[in-house]
């Protein structure tokens, strides 16, 4: 990992916030440029033991470069006309802000594409992987501190997904950071799992971020899906791949793939026909490699985006291969089926920031309080 510039973010955090570009890997291990915010901590460290860093996984943003958080963190709310009207926002404040209080330095990843050349893959457990490991060898190289300070991952939603690849990848892309848990809230842990529940739904556009991202890493797809799609929905691709989340709301609300393909099918049934596809949707599935540290997976039962299901699979792989794990549910209920906002975001306020939230489950791994083996409430 290499820093390779940094500038200080123009408004939109009151304290010392850098915006960093570093490097990580692509999927097949050549070299990737990506960017994040970098918050340098005001006051002493407030936990047990040495002064953490803390690496955030952003939730969906987009696939526009101007969905960035690291753009929002400097602007807050961004509203931009350029290639077309988009609107984001910095949902990753409420984090930053946390833990920035409570003395920890801070990154705020903006993931392979966000920014930088390229596509942004979305969901890729293994690109969003890298980016969260190497964006903790940017915050320790910026802090001027080495891989033993203790780390810790928080991400939910699409930032669930990454922490818990980069959880999986620890040992193998970055055994020298020294880890102690990570928070994965409602982890994108099975695309296929999750294309098929937001089809329709009111982020129902993040399934052209989902397709994008993977005919960009996986070529051999692009011949079979063109020939299912229709002309409207390759163009439709094409917009989707300039638009951040705000913008598939406002624009393409409750989007149905069954209108881009040439038969009225949705995109997952035929991607559940091309041969091509398992073995991609395979290699991005979270389950496969124990993580060797502590992972707390929450997950709302009555979660109309990101599937339960999946969630709950997910510990059941780690702990069949013998991970320590913390499975919660949520058990808010159902409030406007398909509306994303209160049946997703709604468990991710509760479980990151209520009682016995994330930030107490990941201060008790940086106090080294024994943990060991799976629950599941």
């Amino acid at each position: 990992m290499s820093i390779l510039a940094t500038a200080p973010t123009a408004a939109g955090w009151p304290i010392d916030a850098t915006r960093v570009m570093y490097t990580t890997q692509y999927q097949d291990g050549s070299p990737a440029a990506v960017t994040g915010t970098y918050i340098e901590p005001q006051g002493p460290w407030q936990g047990a033991g040495a002064r953490p860093t803390v690496v955030i996984g952003p939730g969906t943003a987009g696939q526009g470069d101007q969905c960035a958080m690291s753009v929002a963190f400097s602007t807050g709310l961004t509203l931009s006309a350029d290639p077309s009207l988009s609107l984001s926002a910095n949902q990753e404040l409420p984090s930053s802000a946390a833990w920035s209080a409570l003395g920890a330095r801070v990154l705020v990843t903006d993931y392979i594409g966000l920014g930088t050349p390229g596509i942004h893959t979305f969901a890729n457990r293994i690109e969003g992987g890298h980016a969260i490991l190497d964006g903790a060898r940017a915050a320790n190289a910026l802090g001027g501190v080495g891989p033993e300070t203790p780390l810790v991952l928080w991400g939910y939603s699409q930032g669930g997904g990454a922490t818990a690849g980069a959880a999986e990848l620890h040992d193998s892309y970055a055994p020298e950071l020294n880890l102690k848990g990570t928070w994965a809230g409602g982890p994108t842990a099975d695309l296929a799992a999750i294309l098929a529940r937001i089809d329709g739904a009111l982020i129902g556009g993040a399934i052209g971020f989902a397709i994008n991202g993977l005919l960009a890493r996986y070529p051999e797809l692009n011949a079979a899906v063109d020939r299912v799609t229709s002309p409207a929905g390759r163009a439709m691709l094409e917009t989707l791949s300039n638009e951040c989340v705000g913008d598939i709301i406002i624009k393409h609300p409750f989007l149905k793939t069954s209108s881009l393909t040439n038969d009225g099918r949705p995109l997952i049934e035929h991607l559940r026909d091309i041969p091509e596809a398992a073995p991609a949707l395979a290699e991005l599935r979270i389950g496969s490699v124990a993580p060797p540290t502590p992972v707390l997976i929450t997950s709302g039962l009555n979660d109309d985006t990101v599937p339960y299901g999946q969630a709950r699979q997910l510990a059941e792989d780690w702990c069949a291969k013998g991970a320590t794990v913390t499975f919660r549910t949520n058990n808010l209920p159902p409030i406007l089926s398909g509306a994303t906002i209160p049946n997703h975001f709604g468990p991710e306020l509760i479980d990151g920031f209520g009682p016995d939230n994330a930030i107490t489950y990941l201060l008790d791994r940086l106090a080294d309080k024994p943990i060991t083996g799976c629950t599941f409430n």
